[in-house]
């Protein structure tokens, strides 16, 4: 396994300042295999956010940030791997960028007191912050985004979905089958038809799953897919005639790689997301002067504002935020993985820190607590036009159906608990 290792310089501020020991963050990337496309750009977004704070700013409250990356290739043993060669380093918090590594760090994280930021994948019961302490998966999760893709069916279809036959093409991974349980519950709620269609690994092959739908005729498709499988079955549905705009992702399913090659047939494709699209932000002005004119960017500087490049500065910024907490509630510089726990879950996001940090109306606005790891879970939807080739939102982060979903998560952390013989409680 090698071991790549990213230091950013900080030059004269480093001269000035008492010595300090780095803030380190690893990133378990995958700009290899099958699922590169996406790994790439969101690797790119973390890394030159980390970049921007080093050159603009110093750092985080006076101390440097180290960025390890460790190539995982969307493996969950090599992610495995990663943790274990970069964990010793002084690692603060780790985003796995995969549901399957994840649900492998939980226990090893918990037990090495450093947090776990699964951003929108993972275990979605990992939002009781009282059963998963070191675990924490906001602004939203999976079910979130099955409640908020019925929730905008729901909306635009006269808020009745009695007898509409909705299909869910999924990864058959845990990942694919997150959704399925919430999609149930809410069946039972709202009194739609529900067929599964799971697809296998890469994805490729979905020739059976589309003439599934073809005969059918589903009113609707959801779709929570992952790399080459969304490229495939945005061509399947348009191989079909199925209109695009009945068509929606997950937020790993609406990115620009997964539409182009569709061509104009893609158009009216829809996607769920929980923060905003384009390169409109002044953010992205600073990444600009310096990072991607200094030459310092970990890619080509050509992915800024694209959706996956935007989630990885997204999850950057808010580990960046959650540190500058973590120091301020231990008034301390140099903190420990322990403390940025204690950060993350003491993080508040409004949008006056988010128009200060040049990224007004980016994401939502949430509190993170103890009894909730995962945010307010408000969920919107994009929609992709072929002509310009951009994605935008048509919808605004709206509230998620918390009833079913927080039942879900209470059922799901409780049996997790009595496995493996925890005490819910807060620290």
């Amino acid at each position: 396994m090698k071991l790549k290792l990213v230091t950013m310089a900080v030059g004269a501020v480093m001269a000035a300042a008492p010595v300090m020991a780095d803030l380190v963050f690893p990133s378990l990337s995958y700009r290899t295999g099958p699922y590169a496309a996406g790994g790439i750009p969101f690797a790119d977004g973390y890394a030159d956010y980390f970049t921007l704070l080093n050159e603009r700013d110093g750092g985080i409250g006076g101390v440097p940030i180290n960025m390890i990356e460790c190539e995982t290739g969307y493996n969950t043993q090599k992610g495995v791997e990663c943790y274990e060669a970069t964990k010793g380093e002084g690692a603060l918090v780790y985003q796995p960028l995969s549901t399957g590594i994840t649900y492998q760090l939980i226990p090893k994280a918990t037990a090495d007191d450093i947090p776990i930021h699964s951003m929108g994948y993972g275990r979605t019961s990992a939002a009781n912050g009282k059963v998963f302490s070191h675990v924490f998966n906001y602004p939203g999760n999976y079910w979130n985004g099955a409640s908020g893709a019925i929730n905008y069916l729901l909306e635009t279809n006269g808020d009745d979905l009695k007898g509409k036959k909705i299909a869910l093409v999924y990864h058959n991974s845990a990942y694919g089958k997150e959704p399925i349980r919430t999609l149930e519950e809410l069946q039972k709620k709202h009194g739609y038809d529900l067929t599964l269609l799971p697809v296998d690994h890469p994805g490729q092959e979905q020739k059976s799953q589309w003439l599934q739908i073809r005969r059918e005729k589903p009113d609707f498709v959801l779709m929570w897919g992952w790399g080459v499988m969304n490229q495939v079955a945005i061509q399947e549905a348009a191989n079909i005639r199925f209109p695009m705009e009945n068509f929606i992702g997950i937020w790993w399913s609406g990115a620009e790689h997964d539409v182009l090659s569709a061509g104009d047939k893609a158009n009216g494709y829809k996607a769920l997301t929980f923060h905003n699209v384009g390169r409109e932000f002044p953010v992205f002005d600073d990444i600009q002067k310096y990072v991607v004119d200094a030459g310092k960017a970990a890619g080509a500087g050509d992915q800024i504002g694209n959706v996956l490049y935007n989630r990885g500065m997204y999850a950057a910024m808010l580990a960046a935020e959650a540190a500058k907490t973590a120091q301020e509630m231990h008034g301390v510089a140099d903190i420990t993985s322990g403390q940025m726990r204690d950060g993350m879950e003491a993080l508040m996001i409004d949008e006056a820190k988010m128009v200060s940090l040049g990224m007004p109306n980016f994401g939502p606005s949430f509190n993170v607590s103890c009894d909730n790891h995962g945010g307010p879970g408000l969920v919107g939807v994009t929609q992709w036009d072929a002509a310009s080739q951009t994605w935008s939102m048509i919808s605004d982060y709206k509230p998620t159906d918390m009833d079913v979903i927080g039942a879900l998560i209470a059922e799901d952390s409780a049996a997790y608990a009595a496995e493996n013989n925890i005490a819910e409680s807060c620290n």
